[in-house]
């Protein structure tokens, strides 16, 4: 008998005020990196009316200007109206950032020069063959759609939307093979004043049309576009944000467990960020490879520990390749020191702002070093396989 199911996963906009949080975090981390790769930075953000609030701790040699860097970051966003409930040039910045415990900095900073884990804690990578980009489908499709409610915004397709939103894709499976789109639900900020049948249409036609691919497009689709009717109060007026507070949007939509550790707004030391990174390189050669269609991966660390101390596989019942053999491979082939990640990933360079949007992973343009699939052929080898 075959096994059918609906799996949901859903994204936001960048002007959904966690998602304005998580860039403010990053960008401010992108000044101080470009400036000094050796910074320790983990930096979180506040936002609700009226109030932009900056925190965290800091190591690092250079000033950053942080009310000026998110000031602008808002206002690429889109907050350049004081109708909106959120304006660049009127909302107040608090700059609340302090120094790094030394406590903490004398482990990840040895004096025998390795780097130690920036802090406990367990990560997970994953890959699946769903879709060209190795990442599940409903997640795919929630961040193309809240990517291009942004796009026509901006350039004035949709002139009356504003920039908060969330997109929700539910799709049906059978044998864990994804057959159709059941449901869609879309809530878009809007001007005062639009009527809810402009608002669907223009949302059907521009958006939903534009980014699904056409052989999942069907009369059978439900839509909820706006299902409460209206969505003028929104952004940091509608609701609080926060950094870190969209970890599942930012990584599978659900489809793998969770470490619980945020993402933006911290240095790739901190292996919440970059042994996640690192878990999702090695997933994606994996599969790539073709030792399974699906991969999960889980990477475990201790604060001030070079090493990982463990590692897990699961490759969803394929069994043609033992996971202690798996285990082995990475374990030869791949560094998962904190130095050996930072190095294998190019990860101090400014590339975090543009992670805080749409999801760290999936992305194929310059700069996702971990989307890379440049050890295939090691892992055929290691592994003996011949397809």
């Amino acid at each position: 008998m075959s096994k059918e199911y609906i799996f949901t996963s859903e994204s936001v906009t960048e002007g959904h005020p966690d998602k304005m949080a998580d860039q403010i975090s990053d960008a401010i981390l992108d000044y101080i990196i470009q400036r000094d790769p050796n910074a320790r930075v983990a930096c979180e953000t506040v936002l609700t009316t009226g109030i932009c609030l900056i925190a965290g701790e800091l190591k690092t040699e250079i000033y950053a200007p942080m009310q000026d860097i998110a000031r602008e970051v808002i206002r690429e966003i889109g907050y350049t109206d004081a109708s909106f409930g959120f304006d660049y040039r009127s909302a107040g910045i608090l700059n609340a950032v302090g120094e790094q415990s030394m406590d903490i900095n004398q482990g990840v900073d040895k004096l025998s020069g390795e780097i130690g884990a920036g802090d406990q804690g367990m990560m997970f990578g994953y890959a699946c063959n769903e879709t060209k980009e190795l990442m599940p489908l409903a997640i795919s499709l929630a961040h193309k759609i809240t990517a291009q409610l942004a796009k026509v915004r901006k350039n004035g397709t949709v002139p009356f939307l504003r920039p908060d939103g969330k997109a929700q894709v539910s799709v049906k499976y059978i044998d864990d093979e994804p057959v159709a789109i059941d449901t869609i639900v879309i809530s878009a900020q809007h001007d005062d004043n639009i009527s809810k049948e402009l608002l669907r249409d223009a949302i059907i036609t521009e958006v939903i049309n534009e980014v699904i691919p056409k052989e999942f497009l069907s009369n059978n689709i439900t839509y909820h576009i706006n299902p409460t009717g209206r969505f003028v109060i929104g952004g940091p007026q509608g609701d609080a944000g926060l950094t870190g507070r969209k970890i599942i949007v930012d990584t599978y939509g659900g489809s793998c467990p969770h470490g619980g550790g945020a993402f933006s707004g911290k240095d790739p030391t901190k292996v919440d960020r970059s042994g996640a990174y690192m878990a999702r390189y090695i997933a994606k050669n994996l599969v790539s490879a073709g030792v399974s269609d699906r991969i999960t991966i889980q990477l475990a660390y201790a604060i001030g520990v070079v090493e990982p101390v463990s590692i897990m596989i699961d490759t969803h019942g394929d069994n043609s390749i033992s996971n202690d053999k798996i285990i082995n491979c990475i374990h030869e082939l791949f560094d998962l020191s904190p130095a050996g990640i930072i190095k294998e990933l190019d990860l101090l360079n400014p590339i975090y702002r543009k992670t805080a949007s749409y999801g760290h992973f999936g992305h194929e343009e310059k700069g996702f070093g971990w989307e890379k699939i440049n050890r295939v052929n090691e892992i055929k080898s290691y592994l003996n396989i011949k397809k």
